[in-house]
């Protein structure tokens, strides 16, 4: 078994069903690996930011990864587009870049670049692949790293040595990481704010706009008053009968700041402080009334729904209104 073969069975166990492909000849190897390997299925895309934006959309469609394996450098250049959006979202997605045989870099070949340097701004995780034994636990970091709470970009640079070179299986199977636990103080500031009657918004993003977390958001904003808002863009919103209304923040900063006027206190529930999109001459950036008191509930990487779920049972905000009028 050689270093590809070992890798393609790693994922695999891991969980990889999905690879999204634009390789060339330095990922002959990983190719052959590929089609040997029955669990991921392979497709084979003509421009790289089309796998990148394709990867993207199944992870915020599944919440887990897929693969991708891109031709070099000048390969993943071609993906950076998507990727930046995908790293904007939060998706999580592994990277596999193929690079020159290690003894090959130092004679500077037409397709040498530094790959960790464009990758950079992309990946939260980034690891060289230093020899053909130790690829397949290359790939199964890199898979764990990616499923870590709220998701991420992992990179893996893979010498073409490493997936020629000797290698023993490895199995893999791993558990899927959960995000961290809010603290009681969180939730209970939270309800302090919410018990005041002063004018509140719960901002949600990331897990708040999946169903479970909506629906908590609905039983704090019927007990509160709080008003429920999103940003402007989010990775995923689901939508549908008996779900409640979420008011999105205008694109541009004057009218966003109007929506945001008259409410002096702010909670975060998987969302960041809001600002605008971009700066203009003599006009502030900041779309937050002044004095605005602003606290975070739970940040993207914790348990979102969870801290909303119990904000509403510390409010005492009763059942999910919502799912009984279904059921009548």
């Amino acid at each position: 078994m050689n270093g590809a073969q070992s890798l393609m069975k790693a994922l695999a166990d891991a969980g990889i069903r999905l690879c999204l492909t634009n390789p060339g000849t330095t990922e002959i190897h990983l190719v052959a690996a590929l089609a040997a390997e029955p669990r991921i299925r392979t497709v084979l895309g003509l421009f790289e930011g089309v796998c990148s934006g394709a990867a993207d959309g199944f992870a915020r469609m599944t919440g887990r990864p897929a693969a991708t394996l891109f031709h070099l450098g000048p390969g993943l250049g071609n993906a950076l587009a998507n990727l930046h959006n995908a790293r904007r979202a939060r998706s999580p997605i592994v990277n596999l870049i193929g690079d020159h045989a290690r003894y090959h870099r130092e004679n500077d070949p037409p397709l040498a670049s530094d790959i960790a340097a464009m990758a950079a701004p992309v990946t939260g995780w980034l690891r060289d692949a230093a020899s053909a034994a130790g690829l397949a636990q290359d790939g199964v970091a890199a898979v764990q790293a990616a499923m870590q709470p709220p998701g991420q970009i992992a990179s893996l640079v893979i010498p073409a040595d490493c997936a020629w070179g000797e290698a023993s299986p490895l199995s893999a199977a791993i558990p899927a990481p959960e995000p961290l636990p809010v603290a009681d103080r969180a939730v209970d500031e939270a309800a302090r704010l919410l018990r005041s009657g002063v004018p509140t918004i719960l901002l949600l993003g990331g897990a708040a706009l999946r169903e479970p977390g909506l629906r908590a958001a609905a039983r704090i904003a019927r007990q509160s008053g709080a008003v429920l808002m999103s940003h402007t863009f989010d990775a995923r919103f689901t939508r549908g009968a008996g779900l409640p209304e979420i008011r999105r923040l205008p694109y541009f900063p004057e009218r966003a700041r109007k929506r945001l006027s008259g409410y002096p206190q702010l909670i975060l529930a998987g969302a960041l402080a809001p600002t605008a999109f971009f700066a203009y001459p003599d006009r502030p950036v900041n779309v937050l009334p002044e004095g605005c008191r602003q606290i975070t509930l739970a940040a993207p990487h914790e348990d979102i729904t969870g801290a909303l779920q119990a904000l509403a049972e510390a409010l005492n905000a009763g059942p999910d209104l919502s799912r009984q009028n279904s059921k009548t």
